[in-house]
């Protein structure tokens, strides 16, 4: 008895798909997209580029304000923002001396920080990048 099943998936060209360009790796020397993450060990690990972190308060209009800006607007090539908890990740703000949230802390390759801005007065993803250097 044909059920049609093994015929079906004989004729599929799925195999000879043209393969997209999320799946093509970068090339040497290209530019990362920019990415908006949570943060976590791991993420900020596997991060490339310039690294950010955003220390967000859900309660917080500024944090709300600024992260609809970074999603509306976009995270500029080549930059990775990663979400901290600001109520939650104390020994962060410990460690990189964050005493307000909507704080951004640019990070070197070794995890110490280079620049920090507070966006609070104007929590936009242009302020809080031109506050740390970051051309965007």
């Amino acid at each position: 008895m044909d059920d049609g099943t093994d015929d079906a998936a004989e004729e599929s060209p799925a195999a000879e798909a043209t393969p997209t360009p999320e799946a093509d790796a970068p090339a040497p020397g290209a530019t990362t997209a920019g990415s908006y993450v949570d943060y976590s060990e791991s993420a900020l690990a596997s991060a490339e580029g310039t690294r950010v972190l955003f220390f967000h308060a859900p309660w917080c209009p500024q944090c709300r304000a600024l992260e609809s800006d970074i999603d509306a607007v976009g995270v500029p090539d080549g930059v990775t923002i990663l979400k901290v908890d600001y109520d939650t990740s104390t020994e962060l703000r410990q460690r990189y001396d964050v005493r307000l949230q909507t704080t951004v802390v640019a990070l070197d390759d070794s995890g110490a920080a280079t620049a920090s801005f507070v966006a609070y007065d104007d929590p936009t993803l242009d302020a809080a990048l031109t506050g740390l250097g970051i051309d965007g």
